[in-house]
């Protein structure tokens, strides 16, 4: 069976800021903004070169806003993703990896992974409501930088 993964619900409380954070600050794209009567709304926002979206909006769900935890943004290079973001105004934590990574057990060390591991190393945010992202690095290399 074929499967894809092709949009996950935010719960916000303020459509218009949240659309306004994640056009602006992280930079993903706005596919639809459709609002037909003031008790609906649809806002769908996809981050570049993802095939998978995010909806806001009215009428969509009855998740309380800022309750989604564990929404990952996958980046080639950790440090230039979370510095862009940054220089945007957004709030990242410290980048963190997993450590020691051959034994890990739950337990952080500072910076990136030394070798630069696939899904080793995070830096962690949350858009105004509190919804909770991680960066996390995958496909490293050095000839990007």
């Amino acid at each position: 069976m074929e499967c894809k993964l092709e949009v996950v619900i935010l719960p916000v409380s303020g459509v218009d800021r949240s659309l306004a954070f994640y056009t602006e600050r992280l930079g993903f794209r706005l596919d639809v903004d459709y609002g037909p009567s003031p008790d609906f709304r649809v806002v769908q926002l996809t981050p570049e070169g993802s095939a998978c979206s995010v909806q806001i909006g009215v009428g969509l769900t009855d998740a309380e806003p800022g309750s989604v935890r564990g929404l990952y943004l996958v980046v080639p290079d950790l440090e230039a993703a979370r510095a862009e973001l940054v220089d945007r105004g957004v709030d990242v934590g410290e980048i963190k990896h997993k450590a020691p990574v051959d034994t890990w057990k739950g337990g952080f060390a500072p910076g990136v992974d030394p070798e630069r591991r696939d899904y080793a190393s995070f830096a962690v945010f949350a858009d105004p409501d509190g919804n909770a992202w991680a960066l996390q690095e995958r496909g490293f290399s050095p000839l990007v930088r």
